[in-house]
């Protein structure tokens, strides 16, 4: 029977994950404003890398795989669901950012400009909106992200502390590169480095959450986790797909679209070393 002990073990143990990773990760903002904008676009591609890599090497499997034969179609559903939500949700923030002008025939200021130019009307309302909408998604989908996160955290205590001390470490050696790449995307969509960091520190706090709902009412949680698993997913993979490769694209150079595809395949490469390390 699980007891208090058990939930003091998973609350300490989803802050690791979350709160500490935010914490390590948050190293990025103490580089030099002119470095960091350097470095960001290249970032970002480490970042597209990862995200498409947990989506379809780390949750989307786990989440197959916990459906079971028999519902794998379910998990396509939720998938396709989760995608649907994320266009919506971007429309919706760009309609808040848009003026009542034909916002459709601008087109989004490029991912890589500095923030601050001199736009004129709407193109830079929706240059704006177009960077910001990224960032707003990523702190939605990785909210839920840390949630699951949390809420696997205390299935792994509710059976044996120690398969739950090796699932929180190994939450925090992921979440530490995810955050990095989440830092990155915060401030490629205008945020400055203190919302980015509040905002990230808030969807940290998630895994707390996920934590203790998983301890309180994991029996009733468990049938729908893969579903979730796959609405996560789709967050990942829309912000990836939709808004990060189409910037990535504006930098046509051959020195940079070399860079880019090494660091993408830097990024899937340490997301896959991270699930073979430590399989779900």
């Amino acid at each position: 029977m699980a007891d208090m002990n058990t939930l003091a073990w998973i609350i300490g143990f989803t802050l690791l994950g979350g709160v500490a990773g935010v914490l390590l990760a948050s190293v990025f903002l103490l580089v030099p404003e002119n470095s960091r904008r350097h470095a960001l676009p290249f970032m970002v591609a480490f970042a597209t890398g990862a995200l498409l890599a947990a989506a379809l090497l780390g949750l989307l499997p786990e989440a197959i795989e916990k459906a079971g034969p028999d519902n794998y179609g379910k998990v396509g559903l939720s998938l396709l669901g989760g995608i649907a939500l994320f266009f919506v949700l971007e429309k919706l923030v760009l309609w808040r950012h848009c003026h009542e002008d034909d916002c459709e025939t601008h087109s989004p200021e490029p991912a890589h400009s500095h923030g601050h130019g001199h736009g004129h009307g709407n193109d830079h309302g929706h240059g704006d909106a177009h960077r910001r909408a990224p960032g707003v998604m990523i702190i939605f989908g990785d909210t839920m992200h840390n949630a699951l996160d949390g809420v696997l955290i205390a299935a792994a205590f509710l059976i044996d502390v120690n398969l739950g001390i090796m699932t929180g470490l190994a939450v925090l050696a992921h979440e530490v590169p995810s955050e990095v790449g989440n830092f990155a995307i915060m401030l490629h969509s205008g945020m400055s480095r203190a919302k980015a960091f509040g905002w990230n520190l808030f969807s940290a706090l998630g895994s707390v959450l996920g934590g203790v709902l998983g301890y309180l009412t994991l029996s009733r949680l468990q049938p729908w986790l893969p579903y979730a698993l796959g609405v996560s997913a789709a967050s990942l993979l829309y912000v990836a797909v939709a808004d990060l490769i189409p910037g990535l694209h504006r930098r046509v150079g051959a020195k940079d679209s070399f860079l880019q595809v090494i660091l993408i395949a830097a990024g899937v490469a340490l997301v896959a070393v991270v699930e073979h390390l430590h399989p779900h």
